[in-house]
């Protein structure tokens, strides 16, 4: 694996826009915040979790501290194009990501339980996760076109999610980016992820355009409307 690793330490805190509500917070954005040289790129996020989908199931209960690992790519995966595989914890409203920069086939073969990793102590991390819960495997695919905001002089960086989508078949990240959306046409998902408090001039904007706080998980959204029913099959097939 690439010795290329992210560590993240912050808050997130998520919020539902309307079309007309997106509209006003990027205009409200200029002179404060500038968006980043990718401009909007389609990220597509694959899930792993347990054959009975442990992870988000107790995601959903809204434990205190919760886990999840997902392997991102920026547009479609491509030979040679750099993957990310991702731990990411939240406890206590903080959230901790370790990210690794792979390949597909590394992932892979790491899946299959082939010690593909260094003993660096963040991929000690993940395999100590991939170990622990076990059987992990693909389990939903999310996209979404992103545009990413950042602070010239500071550490807040915000992100507008247009578009989130999903799929539970054909889960690889070099496909397409197809799948069912997960929100009405034109809503987007807006994330605010700064490590101290958000700035008065931000608190005012949200709350002049009657944004407020709402928690969405895309891949918790997903399963509440179709992967929770697929349980209750198969739990009802051995009843």
């Amino acid at each position: 694996m690439s010795d290329a690793i992210n560590v993240m330490k912050r808050y997130e805190i998520k919020y539902l826009l309307t079309k007309e509500q997106t509209k006003y917070l990027v205009e409200g954005l200029k002179g404060h915040m500038v968006l980043d040289q990718y401009g909007r790129t389609s990220i597509c996020s694959l899930y792993y979790d347990t054959p009975n989908h442990r992870l988000i199931r107790e995601s959903l209960d809204k434990p205190e501290f919760k886990e999840k690992c997902r392997l991102r790519s920026y547009g479609l995966a491509k030979p040679g194009k750099p993957v990310f595989l991702e731990l990411k914890r939240k406890a206590y409203g903080i959230v901790y990501k370790r990210r690794i920069q792979t390949s597909i086939d590394e992932v892979n073969k790491f899946f299959n339980k082939n010690d593909v990793f260094s003993d660096s102590q963040i991929e000690k991390e993940i395999t100590y996760f991939r170990d622990y819960y076990e059987s992990l495997k693909p389990s939903c695919l999310i996209i979404y076109d992103r545009e990413a905001y950042y602070e010239p002089d500071g550490d807040l960086r915000l992100t507008i999610d247009y578009n989130p989508r999903y799929r539970l078949d054909d889960l690889n990240l070099s496909t397409s980016t197809d799948g069912k959306s997960l929100l009405d046409e034109g809503s987007t998902i807006l994330e605010i992820k700064v490590q101290e408090a958000i700035p008065i001039w931000l608190s005012t904007l949200l709350s002049n355009g009657k944004i407020y706080k709402n928690s969405f998980s895309k891949y918790g959204e997903a399963y509440k409307r179709e992967i929770i029913n697929i349980d209750r099959k198969e739990i009802g097939s051995y009843v």
